[in-house]
Protein backbone atom coordinates (compact mmCIF):
# COMPACT_ATOMS: atom_id res chain seq x y z
CA UNK A 1 0.00 0.00 0.00
CA UNK A 2 3.09 2.65 0.85
CA UNK A 3 4.42 1.85 -2.24
CA UNK A 4 1.64 2.23 -4.43
CA UNK A 5 0.68 5.96 -2.83
CA UNK A 6 4.51 6.48 -3.12
CA UNK A 7 3.95 5.77 -6.90
CA UNK A 8 0.47 7.69 -6.83
CA UNK A 9 2.53 10.94 -5.75
CA UNK A 10 5.12 10.57 -8.12
CA UNK A 11 2.91 10.09 -11.15
CA UNK A 12 0.86 13.43 -9.51
CA UNK A 13 3.93 15.48 -9.29
CA UNK A 14 5.51 14.29 -12.72
CA UNK A 15 1.51 15.76 -13.92
CA UNK A 16 1.78 18.83 -12.48
CA UNK A 17 5.66 19.20 -13.38
CA UNK A 18 4.12 18.94 -16.92
CA UNK A 19 1.00 20.87 -16.25
CA UNK A 20 3.30 23.74 -15.00
CA UNK A 21 5.72 23.56 -18.35
CA UNK A 22 2.36 23.60 -20.89
CA UNK A 23 1.35 26.27 -18.85
CA UNK A 24 4.33 28.69 -19.51
CA UNK A 25 4.35 27.64 -23.46
CA UNK A 26 0.85 28.91 -23.62
CA UNK A 27 1.46 32.32 -21.62
CA UNK A 28 4.59 32.91 -23.90
CA UNK A 29 6.79 32.67 -20.79
CA UNK A 30 8.42 29.87 -22.02
CA UNK A 31 9.12 31.18 -25.74
CA UNK A 32 9.61 34.82 -24.13
CA UNK A 33 12.51 33.59 -22.41
CA UNK A 34 14.05 31.77 -25.10
CA UNK A 35 13.51 34.46 -27.19
CA UNK A 36 14.83 37.14 -25.21
CA UNK A 37 17.97 34.57 -24.54
CA UNK A 38 18.31 34.26 -28.05
CA UNK A 39 18.89 37.72 -28.70
CA UNK A 40 21.27 37.89 -26.30
CA UNK A 41 23.18 35.25 -28.02
CA UNK A 42 22.66 36.95 -31.33
CA UNK A 43 24.29 40.10 -29.92
CA UNK A 44 27.26 38.16 -28.79
CA UNK A 45 28.07 37.13 -32.08
CA UNK A 46 27.57 40.42 -33.99
CA UNK A 47 29.97 42.19 -30.86
CA UNK A 48 32.69 39.23 -31.76
CA UNK A 49 32.38 39.84 -35.41
CA UNK A 50 35.87 41.47 -35.04
CA UNK A 51 38.99 38.99 -34.26
CA UNK A 52 38.73 39.51 -30.69
CA UNK A 53 42.71 38.03 -30.70
CA UNK A 54 43.72 40.79 -33.13
CA UNK A 55 41.48 42.95 -30.95
CA UNK A 56 42.64 42.11 -27.31
CA UNK A 57 46.50 43.14 -28.72
CA UNK A 58 45.23 46.20 -29.93
CA UNK A 59 43.45 47.12 -27.05
CA UNK A 60 45.68 46.16 -24.24
CA UNK A 61 48.55 47.38 -26.87
CA UNK A 62 50.19 43.82 -26.11
CA UNK A 63 53.46 43.66 -28.38
CA UNK A 64 53.59 40.95 -30.85
CA UNK A 65 55.90 38.58 -29.04
CA UNK A 66 56.02 35.72 -27.14
CA UNK A 67 53.83 37.17 -24.52
CA UNK A 68 51.11 37.70 -27.01
CA UNK A 69 49.61 34.48 -26.36
CA UNK A 70 49.47 34.34 -23.03
CA UNK A 71 48.42 37.82 -23.16
CA UNK A 72 45.27 36.87 -25.18
CA UNK A 73 44.18 33.74 -22.93
CA UNK A 74 44.14 36.41 -20.14
CA UNK A 75 41.81 38.48 -22.08
CA UNK A 76 39.88 35.84 -22.94
CA UNK A 77 39.72 34.40 -19.03
CA UNK A 78 38.11 38.14 -18.40
CA UNK A 79 36.08 38.26 -20.87
CA UNK A 80 34.62 34.56 -19.75
CA UNK A 81 34.43 36.03 -16.33
CA UNK A 82 32.33 38.89 -16.95
CA UNK A 83 30.19 36.93 -19.13
CA UNK A 84 29.76 34.90 -16.32
CA UNK A 85 28.98 37.15 -14.19
CA UNK A 86 26.44 39.50 -15.84
CA UNK A 87 24.46 35.69 -17.14
CA UNK A 88 24.38 35.34 -13.40
CA UNK A 89 22.81 38.56 -12.79
CA UNK A 90 20.42 39.03 -15.49
CA UNK A 91 19.59 35.47 -16.30
CA UNK A 92 18.42 35.40 -12.54
CA UNK A 93 16.23 38.13 -12.15
CA UNK A 94 14.74 37.13 -15.99
CA UNK A 95 13.87 33.92 -14.66
CA UNK A 96 11.92 35.43 -11.43
CA UNK A 97 10.41 38.08 -13.20
CA UNK A 98 8.95 35.02 -15.81
CA UNK A 99 8.32 32.63 -13.11
CA UNK A 100 6.53 34.59 -10.35
CA UNK A 101 3.16 34.20 -12.18
CA UNK A 102 3.18 30.72 -12.41
CA UNK A 103 3.31 30.48 -8.63
CA UNK A 104 0.45 33.09 -8.42
CA UNK A 105 -1.65 31.48 -11.12
CA UNK A 106 -2.64 28.39 -9.25
CA UNK A 107 -4.16 30.13 -6.48
CA UNK A 108 -6.55 32.24 -8.80
CA UNK A 109 -10.16 30.96 -7.01
CA UNK A 110 -11.86 29.11 -9.79
CA UNK A 111 -8.89 26.87 -10.17
CA UNK A 112 -7.54 26.69 -7.21
CA UNK A 113 -11.26 24.93 -5.71
CA UNK A 114 -10.90 22.71 -8.71
CA UNK A 115 -7.66 21.51 -7.99
CA UNK A 116 -8.51 20.96 -4.39
CA UNK A 117 -11.77 19.07 -5.31
CA UNK A 118 -9.71 16.50 -6.80
CA UNK A 119 -7.58 13.78 -4.29
CA UNK A 120 -5.03 15.59 -4.31
CA UNK A 121 -2.60 16.57 -2.07
CA UNK A 122 -1.44 20.18 -1.26
CA UNK A 123 1.95 19.82 -0.85
CA UNK A 124 2.74 17.53 -4.13
CA UNK A 125 0.55 20.55 -6.16
CA UNK A 126 3.00 23.40 -4.71
CA UNK A 127 6.46 21.26 -5.03
CA UNK A 128 5.07 20.32 -8.55
CA UNK A 129 4.69 23.90 -9.48
CA UNK A 130 8.19 24.42 -7.98
CA UNK A 131 9.75 21.76 -9.88
CA UNK A 132 7.58 22.33 -13.25
CA UNK A 133 9.29 26.49 -12.60
CA UNK A 134 12.65 25.01 -12.14
CA UNK A 135 12.66 22.76 -15.18
CA UNK A 136 11.66 25.98 -17.28
CA UNK A 137 14.69 27.60 -16.14
CA UNK A 138 16.82 25.34 -16.28
CA UNK A 139 16.46 24.51 -20.19
CA UNK A 140 16.52 28.44 -20.70
CA UNK A 141 20.01 28.60 -18.73
CA UNK A 142 21.26 25.51 -20.44
CA UNK A 143 20.49 26.27 -23.66
CA UNK A 144 21.88 30.57 -23.13
CA UNK A 145 25.36 29.38 -21.59
CA UNK A 146 26.08 26.83 -23.49
CA UNK A 147 26.09 28.95 -26.40
CA UNK A 148 27.67 31.65 -25.54
CA UNK A 149 30.57 29.39 -24.40
CA UNK A 150 30.14 27.79 -28.21
CA UNK A 151 30.32 30.91 -29.78
CA UNK A 152 33.21 32.17 -27.78
CA UNK A 153 35.27 28.94 -27.35
CA UNK A 154 35.01 28.73 -31.67
CA UNK A 155 35.74 32.00 -32.28
CA UNK A 156 38.88 32.48 -29.95
CA UNK A 157 39.91 28.71 -29.89
CA UNK A 158 40.31 28.92 -26.60
CA UNK A 159 37.87 26.80 -24.17
CA UNK A 160 37.40 27.20 -20.63
CA UNK A 161 35.02 24.33 -19.18
CA UNK A 162 35.22 26.48 -15.91
CA UNK A 163 32.46 29.05 -18.06
CA UNK A 164 29.90 26.22 -17.52
CA UNK A 165 29.77 26.97 -14.04
CA UNK A 166 27.33 29.61 -14.03
CA UNK A 167 24.98 26.94 -15.38
CA UNK A 168 24.70 25.19 -11.76
CA UNK A 169 25.25 27.77 -9.77
CA UNK A 170 23.04 30.41 -11.36
CA UNK A 171 19.93 27.43 -11.48
CA UNK A 172 20.86 27.37 -7.29
CA UNK A 173 20.63 30.67 -7.05
CA UNK A 174 17.34 30.74 -8.88
CA UNK A 175 15.94 27.73 -6.90
CA UNK A 176 16.51 29.83 -3.62
CA UNK A 177 14.74 32.39 -4.82
CA UNK A 178 12.33 30.48 -6.02
CA UNK A 179 11.21 29.17 -2.50
CA UNK A 180 10.97 33.47 -1.69
CA UNK A 181 8.87 33.64 -4.39
CA UNK A 182 6.53 30.40 -4.02
CA UNK A 183 6.03 31.84 -0.09
CA UNK A 184 4.83 35.23 -0.72
CA UNK A 185 2.83 33.81 -4.19
CA UNK A 186 0.83 31.66 -1.21
CA UNK A 187 0.55 34.29 1.32
CA UNK A 188 -0.36 37.50 -1.07
CA UNK A 189 -1.03 35.67 -4.63
CA UNK A 190 0.43 38.56 -5.77
CA UNK A 191 3.31 38.01 -8.83
CA UNK A 192 4.68 41.97 -8.48
CA UNK A 193 5.27 41.32 -4.46
CA UNK A 194 7.22 37.80 -5.41
CA UNK A 195 9.32 39.79 -8.21
CA UNK A 196 10.27 42.70 -6.10
CA UNK A 197 11.07 40.83 -2.87
CA UNK A 198 13.30 38.31 -4.53
CA UNK A 199 15.23 40.87 -6.07
CA UNK A 200 15.48 42.87 -2.89
CA UNK A 201 16.94 40.16 -1.73
CA UNK A 202 19.49 39.99 -4.26
CA UNK A 203 20.84 43.61 -3.57
CA UNK A 204 20.47 43.38 0.00
CA UNK A 205 22.65 39.65 -0.04
CA UNK A 206 25.33 42.33 -2.09
CA UNK A 207 25.16 45.34 0.93
CA UNK A 208 25.69 42.70 3.60
CA UNK A 209 28.27 40.64 1.87
CA UNK A 210 31.00 44.08 2.85
CA UNK A 211 30.38 43.73 6.25
CA UNK A 212 34.23 43.07 6.45
CA UNK A 213 34.10 47.12 5.86
CA UNK A 214 30.56 47.89 7.36
CA UNK A 215 31.47 46.63 10.98
CA UNK A 216 34.26 48.73 11.17
CA UNK A 217 32.35 51.79 10.51
CA UNK A 218 29.58 50.68 12.72
CA UNK A 219 30.26 52.21 16.92
CA UNK A 220 27.73 49.71 18.74
CA UNK A 221 28.23 45.97 19.34
CA UNK A 222 24.35 45.41 18.81
CA UNK A 223 24.51 46.76 15.48
CA UNK A 224 27.01 44.67 14.65
CA UNK A 225 25.73 41.79 15.67
CA UNK A 226 22.55 42.77 13.67
CA UNK A 227 24.27 43.26 10.34
CA UNK A 228 26.49 39.58 11.19
CA UNK A 229 23.18 38.16 11.48
CA UNK A 230 21.43 39.69 8.92
CA UNK A 231 24.65 38.13 6.33
CA UNK A 232 24.08 34.76 7.68
CA UNK A 233 20.79 34.44 7.36
CA UNK A 234 20.15 36.33 4.05
CA UNK A 235 20.81 33.98 1.21
CA UNK A 236 24.00 34.60 0.06
CA UNK A 237 23.52 35.48 -3.84
CA UNK A 238 26.22 38.17 -4.24
CA UNK A 239 29.02 35.47 -2.52
CA UNK A 240 28.09 32.71 -4.74
CA UNK A 241 28.56 35.43 -7.83
CA UNK A 242 32.06 36.11 -6.62
CA UNK A 243 32.87 32.54 -6.02
CA UNK A 244 31.89 32.01 -9.73
CA UNK A 245 33.96 34.60 -10.57
CA UNK A 246 37.34 33.74 -8.98
CA UNK A 247 36.90 30.03 -10.13
CA UNK A 248 36.57 31.31 -13.89
CA UNK A 249 38.99 34.08 -13.82
CA UNK A 250 41.77 32.55 -11.59
CA UNK A 251 40.90 29.13 -11.35
CA UNK A 252 41.75 29.27 -7.92
CA UNK A 253 40.21 27.81 -4.52
CA UNK A 254 37.44 30.17 -3.22
CA UNK A 255 35.17 29.79 -0.86
CA UNK A 256 32.19 28.49 -2.16
CA UNK A 257 30.36 25.82 0.21
CA UNK A 258 29.61 28.47 2.84
CA UNK A 259 27.31 30.45 0.85
CA UNK A 260 26.05 27.43 -0.71
CA UNK A 261 24.92 25.18 2.34
CA UNK A 262 23.68 28.45 3.91
CA UNK A 263 21.55 29.60 1.32
CA UNK A 264 20.57 26.19 0.78
CA UNK A 265 19.28 26.59 4.40
CA UNK A 266 17.58 29.38 4.09
CA UNK A 267 15.40 28.12 1.21
CA UNK A 268 14.18 25.03 2.43
CA UNK A 269 13.13 26.75 5.42
CA UNK A 270 10.99 29.04 3.37
CA UNK A 271 9.70 26.63 0.99
CA UNK A 272 8.66 24.42 4.00
CA UNK A 273 6.99 27.72 5.54
CA UNK A 274 5.21 28.12 1.65
CA UNK A 275 3.71 24.70 2.53
CA UNK A 276 3.04 25.35 5.64
CA UNK A 277 0.70 28.23 4.81
CA UNK A 278 -0.83 26.55 1.83
CA UNK A 279 -1.48 23.77 3.66
CA UNK A 280 -3.52 25.94 6.25
CA UNK A 281 -4.93 27.95 3.82
CA UNK A 282 -8.69 27.77 3.49
CA UNK A 283 -9.60 28.27 -0.41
Amino acid sequence: MTEQLTGSRARVLLALIADTFEEARARWLFWGLFGLSTLLILFFLFALNVDLAIGAVSLMDIPQATRRIYSIQRFVNVSYSWVSLFLYVWGTFLAIFASSGLISSVLEPGRIGLLLSKPLNRTVLLLGRYAGNLLVVALNHIYLISAIWLILGFKTNIWEPRFLLAIPISLFTFAVLLCVVALVGVLSESAALSVMLAAALMLISAVLAQRDFVIKLLDSEWSRDAWVALYWVIPKIYDLGYAMKQIVLYDRQTDWVTPMWTSALFGVAILLSAIYAFRKRDF
